[in-house]
């Protein structure tokens, strides 16, 4: 399975930029990707506020961007300011916008640094640039990537401070968008923002800016039944099968992909030590609960009405977690047997069962049996609070779904959680 990238959280990601802009210039590109509200622009105009004087904060998708000679000037300021104060930091919002970005890109440093101008670059950008085919192609050894990915609960209680165990359950019912915050009361605008700000331009822009989408009618189909599917393993022929307009199966996988490479959807695949692995039906992860909230005929379940719907986006939530934090998340069938997610990466190797409701022997039997084939991974639960001891008694390592969601696989004091998650 092939390597992830760090994906650090806010925070950690303007503290990272700061460290590396701390260095001598000119030092590597930075390239921050991600996905579209989760606090780009935010970032670089915070590090402008920081660095003062020797920041130049340009939008590529701005309105002075389409004016001639946009591009002439920002290097001739940021070429003044280096002679002027000693460095400066060109800070570049949404590089991916401009025509043969990479390119240019690439000829400003090496020119820069033939004159040895103290000029640093910080450049942001949505799928297009997470993709990296320009980063790869034009700016080999001249960059560095960051993925500022979806916000996890922890990041809400970091920064807006919400109780741990409200962020948690946020997560799973309305995904974590920073600019959404605000609306979370208000659904009607709530919905509104996710689908306007985020969503359309995600699907109707960034997604044809990363490759030729030949049917963007069936893009969109291939998103809604993903969206309609969350956590589930679904064939590409049954897939193809559902859609109004099918295509070639072919196509139907290549648009998943462009899915992945947009932040929008993950699809798992099988774990297996077979190289084959990938003929395995896909496990369809919506990489934020918003989409499953704006997509779903009746919105957000009902915890004591709806509980299957609900476990069901409990899944979603933590196995998008998992993968937003940069982990590798694969799935594990073996008839009779099965295990909803198996996580490699710097969190270690566990293979994880998530049950909503009571858990009972039989459960967890997938779960055992992989153990029992694959030795150096952990066998986990997640759990309501009620099943902890349960699961526990049965030999097996448990933990509450909302602690999961807040710290990942490792245990946290119970009272960081707010009664009401353990009734």
């Amino acid at each position: 399975m092939p390597s992830r990238e760090f994906r650090p959280t806010y925070r950690a990601c303007r503290d990272l930029l700061l460290q590396r802009l701390s260095e001598p210039a000119p030092s590597r590109i930075q390239l921050l990707a991600g996905p579209r509200q989760v606090g780009k622009t935010t970032l670089l105009l915070e590090l402008a506020e920081k660095l003062g004087s020797v920041a130049i904060y340009a939008a590529a998708d701005g309105p002075e961007a389409s004016l001639p000679g946009f591009w002439e000037r920002l290097w001739a300021r940021a070429e003044s300011c280096a002679k002027a104060d000693g460095r400066a930091v060109v800070l570049l919002d949404e590089a991916h916008v401009l025509h043969d970005w990479a390119t240019r890109l690439k000829g400003e440093w090496d020119r820069l640094r033939r004159r040895r101008l103290a000029v640093q670059i910080v450049a942001t950008g949505s799928s297009a640039l997470h993709l990296g085919l320009g980063s790869r192609e034009s700016l080999a050894g001249r960059f560095e990537r960051i993925v500022l990915s979806h916000w996890s609960a922890a990041s809400l209680v970091d920064v807006f401070h919400v109780d741990p165990g409200d962020a948690a359950e946020m997560l799973v019912r309305m995904g974590a968008y920073p600019g959404a915050f605000a609306y979370r009361d208000d659904l009607n605008r709530w919905a509104a923002y996710v689908r306007d700000a985020i969503l359309e331009p995600a699907i109707g822009r960034d997604l044809l800016a990363l490759a030729p989408v030949r049917k963007p009618a069936l893009l969109r189909q291939v998103f809604a039944l993903c969206a309609s599917s969350p956590a589930q393993i679904v064939s590409l022929q049954k897939i193809q099968g559902q859609l109004q307009d099918p295509g070639a199966i072919e196509t139907v996988a290549h648009y998943l992909a462009l899915l992945e490479e947009a932040f929008l959807v993950a699809p798992l695949v099988k774990h297996s030590l077979k190289t084959r692995r990938r003929a395995a039906p896909p496990k369809l992860v919506t990489l934020s609960n918003a989409f499953l909230a704006i997509t779903h005929p009746h919105g957000m379940p009902d915890r004591e009405r709806e509980p299957a719907r609900f476990g069901m986006w409990v899944e979603n939530a933590c196995l998008a977690f998992a993968w937003n934090a940069g982990q590798r998340v694969s799935y594990w069938r073996e008839e009779p047997f099965e295990v909803d997610a198996v996580i490699e990466g710097n969190w270690g190797k566990w293979a994880v069962e998530i049950k909503t409701g009571a858990v009972s022997p039989a459960d967890l039997r997938g779960l055992t049996e992989f153990t029992r084939r694959y030795t150096d991974y952990r066998a986990l639960v997640l759990c309501d609070a009620n099943q902890r001891d349960a699961v526990e008694r049965l030999g097996i390592e448990a933990l509450l779904w909302p602690e999961f969601l807040l710290h990942g696989p490792r245990q946290t004091p119970s009272g960081l959680l707010r009664h009401h998650m353990a009734e």
